[in-house]
């Protein structure tokens, strides 16, 4: 009730491969115990492939009685730096897809919200989850073992068939998709058909240009490390530093390791090869990171296992083409810092399975088209939110020579250190929890409007009237051009509640 309040006193003021894997398994013929004993490499070759076109479903890198092909171009144990953090609504997506299990017996960790750190102050922010009776929270794992518990269970379905190969290139015939070209592990050229290609092989997708107009952004990169032996300020929290230039994030993904994030902003990054980053990590990251994990910090750097990683950001841009769709990164991306990503792809992964499912035939092409062109309207609340607040957080907590942003930092860090309503709205945001864009435009414009008196108390003086009105200047010119990126429209801001999938004509 006191959000309400607070949103129309705002408002009358001043106006997130593991993917394919989620997918298939719904798209299988039917449900059933994964095997916890199974050698998922056997069990792979000895699937039958489907190259015929006896095949409904054909997904790229990752309803009832459909048949389901799915290339994967290396279904070994990968070690990567990304999908490390599922937040508490992406965790929801789990359970409505029947995949909480995958979360299991890989050594996740509960994450119950963040702390903030800046200037030697800490604040926690904890997850609104006390209206939830299961046990909802975030996730923190090891992405390679989180996907490989998602091929497990598709491998349980029986018309899923799964093979190793790198697809090539998409097949195309009178404008509309009908499969896709690609080689085997042997080396063997192989055109595989079926009525619905389903494209979601991640942010260096070689396929996506024909299906979007992609307009990828790399704002910085990430230096990433393991910190071993330690313990994080905040038990089952992620950790965001605000620190000079830009965030740093610290999360455990198992029982022994702490991930350790450094942004580091622009396209020119220092070389790990001649030791320039181990310098730069050193000197520069190293007294900003909290004491409790600084020597773990500095054990990691001397190591020597230092992994980069440029940050990708690329909004939702679809060119709906008959047979195919894209899904996860190789659709849209967005800064990593809030972790958002596998939240959003989870809530398309469920929007497509609700689409699909009255559908008997998938062989109309173009119907099929239009059947799922709602998708793009029906992702765009959670999506949107999320997105948004990446790219707006992103931009909020690096440090800048310009005080109107230093004092929107500022106020960004007291404002969610009030807690209650002032961190529990933004946290829902955050978490994908609350998937209101609006909500969001509010509480971003509150945090300036609580910069703004601050600036204007005990006493106004000009020259604070003036950098408090630079100050909603620079908060305006940081959300409106990512929300109008996001195609975030007017109705879709005012609707009270995100469209629901009833509201599809194809679904009731």
């Amino acid at each position: 009730m006191e959000l309400k309040i607070l949103e129309q006193y705002i408002l009358g003021g001043i106006i997130a491969t593991w993917l394919g894997f989620a997918l298939i398994y719904f798209l299988g013929v039917k449900k059933s115990k994964p095997d916890h004993d199974l050698d998922f490499h056997k069990r792979t070759n000895d699937l039958v492939h489907t190259r015929d076109g006896a095949t409904d479903v054909i997904i790229v890198g990752a309803g009832d009685g459909r048949r389901v092909l799915v290339i994967e171009r290396d279904l070994g144990l990968q070690d990567r730096i990304v999908g490390e953090l599922l937040q508490p609504g992406g965790y929801i997506k789990l359970i409505q897809l029947d995949l909480e299990d995958c979360v299991e017996n890989i050594d996740a960790q509960k994450v119950f919200g963040y702390a903030l750190f800046m200037d030697g102050k800490s604040t926690r922010l904890a997850y609104p989850l006390e209206k939830f009776t299961r046990d909802v929270s975030g996730r923190s794992f090891h992405n390679g073992r989180f996907v490989q518990r998602m091929r497990e269970k598709a491998a349980t379905v029986p018309n899923v068939r799964l093979e190793q190969g790198t697809v090539t290139s998409l097949v195309e015939e009178k404008g509309s998709v009908k499969g896709v070209r690609y080689k085997t592990r042997a080396g063997e050229d192989i055109i595989a058909n079926a009525p619905l290609t389903i494209v979601c092989d991640g942010c260096f997708s070689n396929l996506r240009r024909g299906l979007c107009k992609p307009e990828v952004d790399i704002p910085s990169s990430f230096a990433a490390m393991l910190l071993k032996n330690c313990e994080a300020p905040y038990p089952n929290h992620g950790h965001v530093i605000l620190a000079d230039p830009s965030p740093i994030l610290c999360y455990r993904i198992s029982s022994t390791e702490i991930r350790c994030l450094v942004d580091i902003p622009g396209k020119k990054i220092p070389s790990v090869g001649n030791g320039d980053m181990a310098l730069y990590l050193k000197t520069k990251v190293a007294p900003q990171i909290p004491p409790e994990l600084r020597c773990s910090f500095v054990d990691a750097v001397d190591e020597g296992s230092i992994k980069t990683m440029a940050n990708r950001s690329m909004p939702a841009a679809p060119q709906p083409t008959p047979g195919a769709i894209l899904l996860g990164d190789s659709f849209n991306m967005r800064h990593p810092l809030t972790g958002g990503g596998m939240t959003v792809a989870l809530s398309d992964v469920v929007i497509v399975r609700d689409l699909l499912r009255p559908l008997e035939n998938l062989n109309d092409s173009f119907a099929l088209c239009d059947h799922l062109d709602s998708f793009y309207t029906l992702r765009k609340p959670v999506a949107s939110t999320i997105n948004t607040l990446a790219g707006a957080l992103y931009k909020v907590f690096s440090a800048s020579a310009d005080q109107a942003r230093t004092e929107l930092r500022e106020a960004c860090f007291d404002y969610l250190s009030l807690g209650g309503m002032f961190s529990n709205g933004p946290i829902a945001l955050l978490s994908g929890l609350n998937p209101k864009p609006l909500s969001l435009v509010l509480h971003f414009f509150s945090v300036a409007v609580f910069g703004v008196g601050r600036l204007l108390l005990p006493f106004p003086s000009p020259q604070r009237i003036t950098l408090g009105v630079r100050l909603i200047l620079d908060a305006s010119g940081i959300i409106f051009p990512i929300l109008k990126s996001e195609g975030a429209a007017a109705p879709m801001l005012l609707s009270s509640s995100s469209p629901a999938y009833y509201k599809s004509p194809f679904l009731h």
